[in-house]
């Protein structure tokens, strides 16, 4: 059942942050905007705006092929994406690197979208419809109220439209040119399962790590140095024997964090020195090693935390639903599929006609002779547009009419239930999260080719 094939899991609404550089909604749709005042990211703001009202000119930063890209665009992306950073709690570069990050963003876009261009790739009114239903429902406001709030920060619809064009049209490329790239076999899922049962695979995991620090000064002497390794030895040995690690460092570490335990903090691996991390692989937690010799002095580590984005659930929430397809062709429009599944929903809502009976006779599915069920499913199983929308749902709700790649749909959500982690729903899991990762690789060498084969000029502001 095409319904069944997997995408990027990168859904409409975590696309439009990005390329609006809204924390999506702005930040006064989420209730951020401080009384009596404007937020950051309101029209009186915008970098164009506030050039215009000053009398500045703009200029191309940049061409791409033969497509300019302008200073107040890379200001304006600059702009919103800052606040995104801010508003998600992630730490914000600086000026120039955000700059730097929003002309590379916009040069990419600008590519892919020429790149659409020749391919022929169009999207339809009817799907821009869609797109919006779909922002409002993600929001769980009316689409009325997304365009007013959207209105206050500076984005006309047309503008809105034009961005969700511009995002289908980026998603479509995406699919025909880097899904079919991807593969994972059996092979590739077995060796996964294998690292995720290895405590030594902590390259991919966020870390919290204990650490007494007995300080080396520069010009130390041989005599002294050796002092200073037994001092950091017998600190060991009353960590291992069961003392209290963060007694023990507020007691005898030179570190700053002494006072908090010697604690470094969650942070991802790559983010601590190579030295920790080799010391401590293969190491379960509340292990403790040392002495390790730095530039600084003489280490006791103990791993406290290990956290892995990729570790395993030991249950998952599977859901049933059923649904009715139509696919739109020469003999039936998209306008009439829509509107021929608004009324199989307002029969079926009236009590005059049954789901199943309905899906039987119309659905142009597979599951059409199954009353349109799809049977217990996990997260991941059905593509991103699909699975957003049941995700959405109560037991019992039908959902409006909604289009992905296969056509239109409506869909109820049957039942839901917590399952504990068998090992197909294991392998399943970890083929996804192995695709995943296989598609942003795919992705970032099929942007090198694009780049590489591109014109992209950089241009140095006028004087």
């Amino acid at each position: 059942m095409g319904l069944f094939r997997l995408s990027n899991r990168q859904t409409l609404a975590a696309f439009l942050p990005i390329i609006l550089g809204l924390a999506w909604l702005p930040a006064h749709a989420q209730g951020l905007r401080p009384s009596g005042g404007a937020t950051p990211s309101s029209a009186s703001t915008s970098p164009s705006r506030v050039a215009a009202r000053h009398g500045l000119a703009d200029f191309v930063v940049a061409v791409v092929n033969s497509e300019p890209v302008t200073n107040n665009e890379v200001a304006e992306r600059a702009l919103r994406l800052g606040q995104q950073m801010v508003l998600q709690g992630e730490a914000r570069p600086n000026q120039a690197q955000l700059l730097q990050l929003a002309l590379d963003m916009l040069i990419n876009e600008k590519l892919q979208l020429q790149l659409a261009e020749k391919a022929g790739i169009k999207i339809e009114e009817a799907a821009i419809r869609d797109a919006e239903l779909n922002v409002a429902g993600q929001n769980r406001i009316p689409l009325d109220e997304v365009l007013k709030r959207l209105e206050l920060d500076g984005i006309s619809r047309e503008q809105f439209r034009a961005t969700l064009r511009s995002q289908l049209t980026l998603s479509r490329l995406r699919e025909r040119e880097v899904e079919a790239r991807v593969k994972v076999s059996e092979n590739e899922v077995d060796q996964r399962l294998l690292e995720l049962q290895n405590p030594a695979s902590l390259l991919d995991a966020e870390l919290n790590i204990g650490q007494v620090l007995v300080a080396v000064p520069e010009g130390t002497a041989p005599s002294q140095l050796t002092d200073l390794q037994a001092r950091a030895q017998r600190i060991l040995e009353r960590a291992r024997s069961g003392e209290d690690f963060s007694a023990l460092a507020r007691e005898f570490s030179d570190a700053s964090e002494a006072s908090s335990g010697g604690q470094l903090g969650l942070r991802s691996a790559e983010r601590y020195p190579e030295l920790f991390v080799e010391a401590l692989k293969g190491r379960a937690v509340g292990a403790v090693v040392g002495p390790i010799r730095s530039n600084a002095g003489f280490h006791v580590l103990k791993l406290l935390e290990r956290v892995s984005p990729s570790d395993l659930p030991s249950s998952v929430t599977q859901s049933r639903g059923r649904h009715i397809l139509l696919r739109p062709s020469p003999q039936l429009s998209e306008a009439l599929a829509l509107e021929r599944l608004q009324t199989y929903r307002k029969s079926i809502e009236a009590g005059t006609a049954e789901f199943v009976a309905l899906a039987r006779q119309h659905s142009q599915d597979t599951s059409a002779r199954e009353g349109g069920d799809l049977g217990w499913v996990n997260p991941g199983q059905f593509v991103a547009e699909f699975e957003d929308v049941m995700n959405s749902l109560v037991p019992g709700q039908i959902s409006a009419p909604f289009r992905s790649r296969f056509g239109l749909h409506l869909v109820q959500l049957m039942e839901r239930r917590e399952v504990p982690l068998g090992e197909r729903e294991r392998r399943s899991i970890v083929r996804n999260q192995v695709r995943q990762k296989k598609m942003e690789e795919a992705h970032g060498l099929w942007m090198q080719e694009i780049r590489a084969n591109a014109f992209v000029q950089l241009r140095e502001p006028p004087l």
